[in-house]
C-alpha cells in the first residue's frame, strides 16, 4: 500500500499508477469523504451502497478478505506510530 505525505499547504500526490488507472489528469476534481478516520478520494459523489458494492467487488479480485484490511490497518498504524513516536503501539 502506498504512502503519501501531506506537504505544507495540506497538498498530497496521488501515485502516477493510480492515476493512470483511474484516467486522472492534472486538473481534474475529486470529492473527498470523511468516515470515522478515514478519507476517501472519489472521482463522482458516493452514494453508500454503490461505494460499499466497489470496495467489496475489488477486494473479491484482489482476493482479500476484511480479516487482510484490518490486520493490514494494524500494521500501518504501527508503522505510523513508530514513524511519528518513534515507538510501537501494542
Amino acid at each position: 500500500m502506498p504512502t503519501v505525505r501531506i506537504r505544507e499547504r495540506g497538498q498530497v500526490t496521488i501515485p502516477s499508477s493510480y492515476r493512470k488507472d483511474l484516467g486522472l489528469g492534472e486538473n481534474d476534481t475529486l470529492n473527498i469523504v470523511k468516515i470515522d478516520e478515514m478519507l476517501i478520494l472519489t472521482q463522482r459523489k458516493p452514494y453508500g451502497d454503490g461505494v460499499a458494492r466497489k470496495v467489496e467487488t475489488a477486494m473479491r479480485r484482489k482476493g482479500l478478505t476484511l480479516d487482510d484490511l484490518l490486520a493490514n490497518l494494524k500494521e500501518q498504524r504501527k508503522k505510523y506510530a513508530s514513524e511519528t513516536h518513534g515507538k510501537t503501539k501494542a
